[in-house]
Parts: structure tokens; C-alpha cells; sequence
């Protein structure tokens, strides 16, 4: 991986600025201190960029659930419109940062990406809306992964969050390279096991684009592979598509160990299943023998390094 930093959006007071309504902050030491030595972030506050004070009044979204307004508790104040016009702009304006994915704050009635309280007519309240700038982002950046800073405490959320943001980092450093037959197909053999991590069928239908590359416009043969790809990558990574990835690898050089190597490894893989063992330690050890036997196909494979050890993301799945 190169050294050039992941550029992410982020709500600001996550990185511990201290805009929020009560004149607070949120700070995230994760996100600051662990994730933010491998990526850069661009901060947004959605209120105070439309023109807020800090503090000010607690803000609501009230109404419809899918086309709430936005209010002050207190006062009843609608800024709906003000909002959304500031909304349109700013998304724009962020095409330009080069963004991989955005964290929002959770429960915002401005930047909460989903469950916010939308209060109805009598004033009860309801965890089904979504934040006005967290509907309109998405909206401008469907394919972007985003997520939220209290879903990013799931071990299973983060690790697939932070993965699909380094798998887009590797996308657009092959969309640099040009949109070619060779460099979707190289791409595409690299992240073979990643894929079947998520989705066997997934993979087999990506597969099935790459195939005609010889056929299709370069534009959109990339522009459509990116679609499937991102999608697929959501799709949830569960024990027996892990294990199902672990054999496929140990089949590759199950010829080169002895007896008592393909014992520990099947060991150890059979320790996962059972979930007394997380997936670092057969992933490890699998990275021991590609190592060892020299294994080139497997060293180029995605699965095996998605992200920084550091980060220790699959210590906790």
C-alpha cells in the first residue's frame, strides 16, 4: 500500500471540535489516534457552515419520516430549506476532496446516517429518520462507504468499513494507471479472495464483467464493475465464507506441507469455526506458509493484507 493518506469526510466534533449545540465536542480517540495515522480527514459541521452559533438550541426532525423538516426544539423554528440549499452546495464543493468515505454522528438530526428521532405530529419520537446532510450526501455519493462513530464500535462494522475504504484506495490507484482490459483484470484476480469472502456469486458476476472487457466501452465496463464491487463489499463476511476462504487458500499449498503443518493449519481453521479463535490467527499463520513455499499467486492476494496490522481489525472478528 502506498503512503498517501486515505482522505475521509468527518463530522468535526468527532475529531473533538467543539461545535455542537450545548458547545461540546465528541471526540473519537479511535478514530483520531489509531485510524487517523492512515487517513485524512476533512471535517464537516453541518450547522455551523450553515451559519448556527455555539451553542444554540437543540435541533429536531419532525414530521414525515421521509421528508422531515428540520426545527429548533424550543422555538419551532423551521430551517428545512436553508439547510438543503447549504446541503446541495457543500456536497458539491466535496466532489473535489477526493473523498474514499465519510464517518458520521450518530442520532444528528443533521449528520446521523440512520435510527435519528423524527418526532410526529404529537410529538413523539421515532428512530427511523436520517440526518438532512446525511441524506443528501449519500444521496451525491452512493457508491462512498459511510458509516457511523457508534456502529464503528462493532468489530464486524469497522473492519468491513475500514476495508472497503483501502479496497477504493487500491481502485482509484488502478484507475490511475488507465482504464485498460489488463489493469480491471489484475484488479480483479487480487481481491478474488476478498470477494468470496463476501459473495462466491458476487465474485462470479464480476467475473463475468471483466470477461467482456473486450466488448464494452472502457468508461463503463469500470464505471459498472465499481458498482457491483461496492456493493458486494457491503455484503455481511460471515464464519463459513471465511472458512470456505481459508480451505480454498490452504488448497494452494497443501501439496508442500507435511503432515503434521496441514494438521496445525486445519487446527487452527477448525479453532475459528468454532469461534475460539479469532480470524488473525489462521490468516497468520496461512501468511506464514505463502511466506515459507514462496507461494506468488497467494502473495498478490488482497485477503490476506486488506489493511494495516496495525489496526488490528481482525483480532476482534
Amino acid at each position: 500500500m502506498s503512503e498517501e493518506k486515505i482522505r475521509l469526510g468527518i463530522s468535526s466534533c468527532l475529531l473533538g471540535q467543539e461545535v455542537r449545540f450545548d458547545g461540546g465536542h465528541k471526540l473519537d480517540r479511535f478514530l483520531t489516534d489509531t485510524l487517523g495515522r492512515y487517513v485524512e480527514y476533512v471535517p464537516v459541521c453541518p450547522e455551523v457552515e450553515v451559519g448556527l452559533p455555539t451553542p444554540r438550541d437543540a435541533l429536531r426532525l419532525v414530521g414525515e419520516v421521509n421528508n422531515p423538516r428540520l426545527v429548533f426544539s424550543r422555538s419551532g423554528e423551521d430551517i428545512t430549506e436553508r439547510m438543503l440549499a447549504w446541503a446541495r452546495k457543500r456536497v458539491v464543493e466535496l466532489e473535489a476532496e477526493d473523498l474514499s468515505g465519510y464517518i458520521f454522528k450518530s442520532k444528528s438530526p443533521s449528520s446521523g446516517m440512520e435510527r435519528v428521532r423524527v418526532y410526529d405530529h404529537n410529538g413523539v419520537p421515532k428512530k427511523v429518520g436520517v440526518g438532512v446532510f446525511a441524506r443528501a450526501f449519500m444521496e451525491h455519493f452512493p457508491l462512498l462507504p459511510v458509516e457511523e462513530e457508534g456502529r464503528l464500535h462493532d468489530p464486524q462494522l469497522r473492519e468491513n468499513f475500514i476495508e472497503r475504504i483501502f479496497v477504493l484506495k487500491r481502485w482509484r490507484a488502478t484507475l490511475a494507471k488507465g482504464k485498460t482490459a489488463g489493469n480491471l483484470v489484475d484488479f480483479h484476480t487480487r481481491h478474488k479472495l476478498l470477494l468470496m469472502a463476501h459473495s462466491v456469486e458476487a465474485y462470479r458476476q464480476l467475473g463475468k464483467l471483466v470477461a467482456r472487457a473486450g466488448e464494452l466501452d472502457a468508461d463503463q465496463l469500470y464505471a459498472d464493475y465499481l458498482v457491483q464491487l461496492m456493493a458486494a463489499l457491503k455484503l455481511k463476511c460471515t464464519i463459513a465464507k471465511q472458512v470456505n476462504v481459508l480451505h480454498h487458500i490452504f488448497g494452494y499449498f497443501k501439496r508442500d506441507l507435511s503432515s503434521t503443518e496441514k494438521q496445525e493449519v486445519l487446527g487452527v481453521i477448525e479453532n475459528y469455526r468454532a469461534q475460539q479463535l479469532p480470524l488473525i490467527v489462521p490468516i497468520t499463520l496461512l501468511n506464514h506458509f505463502v511466506s515459507k513455499y514462496d507461494q506468488a499467486y497467494l502473495k498478490d492476494q488482497v485477503y490476506l493484507n486488506p489493511h494495516p496490522l496495525e489496526l488490528k481489525l481482525r483480532n476482534h472478528v
